[in-house]
């Protein structure tokens, strides 16, 4: 009778590890799927923040150089010296979003959804 309890607990235990692998597995691939998608719009979505987030404070500072020029004439380029500016401030901001991109990518890779440490 003893023995049958037994039986049945370890029956019981190997049931519920086995239910857990499938529930991971299921979650890996479910997690693999959307990353998929993600990836594919996200590398579009990036392209173009990273575009922009360059290309706006460069035309800007073109813009304000041009009118410095304009009103204020010097002996140097007020147009060129705010371009760099401009650039300057642009790669940095687009610097700024890639990396913090990449740091919820690999977050997203490290954080099992399972309660797990990942040391496993």
């Amino acid at each position: 009778m003893a023995d049958d309890r037994k039986d049945e607990t370890e029956a019981r235990e190997a049931g519920v590890k086995f239910l857990s692998e499938i529930g991971a597995k299921e979650e890996l691939k479910l997690k693999a799927q959307a990353r998929v998608t993600r990836t594919v719009w996200s590398g579009l979505g990036m392209m173009g923040l990273v575009g922009w987030s360059v290309v706006i404070p460069t035309l800007m500072g073109a813009a304000l150089g041009v009118w410095l020029d304009k009103h204020f004439p010097a002996t140097h380029s007020w147009m060129l010296t705010l371009l760099v500016v401009g650039l300057t401030i642009g790669c940095v901001n687009a610097w700024h979003w890639i990396a913090k991109e990449e740091k919820q990518i690999h977050w997203d890779q490290e954080t099992p959804k399972d309660g797990r440490d990942g040391d496993e």
